[in-house]
């Protein structure tokens, strides 16, 4: 049975470190969405046309992951998750496909989270996207922490 290993985190709590961990260690393939964002639209894609672009990315990694499911390979899905509606809707598509779902929370404290980001965006090579600060503090009212009910895996912060 394959499995559909679903990351969670803010941004800079080490979500695509892990994901690049897990695919090595299971093996598995994983789908980081940012690097496809990066690699597709730049660094920095403009503002009015984000929006699209992700949903662009999403939907061809959508399609990846499942057909990955159907023939029995485990996915990594660095994919935020940053919804319960996202969440489940993964969850219900992976397990619809036959496979087993694990869900894994990564933490870590805002000031940590944002000096990683801080080193990153110093040093992009083209498979990251650059966050401005004000990104960080926006984008916080949008993410929706793990309910009680979901059942997860602890990972405690990475480097």
């Amino acid at each position: 049975m394959p499995n559909a290993h679903m990351i969670h985190g803010y941004l800079g709590a080490g979500k695509t470190t892990f994901a690049h961990w897990l695919e090595q260690e299971l093996p598995a393939i994983r789908f980081t969405h940012d690097e496809s964002m990066a690699r597709l639209y730049g660094i920095d894609p403009p503002v009015e046309h984000f929006a699209d672009y992700g949903s662009r990315v999403s939907a061809q990694i959508d399609s990846l992951w499942s057909r990955c499911l159907q023939l029995g390979l485990d996915v990594v899905l660095d994919l935020n998750f940053w919804t319960r509606r996202d969440r489940d809707a993964a969850r219900m598509k992976a397990q619809s496909l036959g496979a087993a779902v694990r869900l894994y929370r990564l933490t870590c404290p805002d000031e940590v989270a944002w000096h990683r980001i801080e080193r990153r965006n110093a040093s992009l090579d083209g498979s990251s996207l650059f966050v401005a600060r004000n990104t960080f503090e926006v984008l916080r009212a949008k993410f929706e922490p793990l309910d009680p009910d979901e059942e997860r895996e602890e990972i405690a912060s990475l480097k």
